[in-house]
């Protein structure tokens, strides 16, 4: 009889942590996803839309006043693509309110670097850098509101 209840109680502590695991892990991805969404470029010639694909971020241009192509692209087959369309920044990840280990490509330099990105008064702050991001360039990307 009272190993019943022993197992009866097992059962109902590890429904309880499973229950509570899958709660934290929800509110961590909502936190995360905040960043969803479309903004202005820093020079509001260009919209960006950041998305995400399984558990890592990634921003398209979506809309730009000219239409370019990619003609500084290190690789030639890429050259005469769009930029419009065109993901620029790539494999992010959250981890403590930033979204790390990711990067962005210049189009109009052709040169990719190391990226972070932070959310701050719902624009998004993207820092590209290399090596270090003390070695880089912040710009403010400010959220379209709809």
């Amino acid at each position: 009889m009272m190993n019943c209840t022993i197992n009866t109680t097992l059962k109902h502590t590890i429904l309880l942590l499973t229950a509570l695991l899958f709660i934290l892990q929800t509110a961590k991805s909502q936190t995360a996803d905040k960043i969803i969404g479309k903004y202005w470029s820093p020079k509001k010639d260009g919209k960006v839309e950041i998305y995400k694909v399984a558990d890592k971020y990634f921003g398209k241009i979506i809309w730009g006043k000219t239409q370019l192509k990619d003609t500084k692209n290190p690789k030639p087959e890429l050259r005469t693509r769009e930029v419009i369309g065109m993901v620029f920044l790539t494999n992010f990840k959250y981890n403590n309110e930033q979204y790390q280990d990711g990067e962005i490509y210049d189009p109009l330099t052709g040169k990719t670097y190391s990226c972070k990105m932070w959310l701050e008064n719902q624009n998004l702050k993207v820092r590209g850098f290399i090596g270090i991001s003390l070695l880089g360039r912040t710009e403010i990307f400010e959220r379209i509101k709809l």
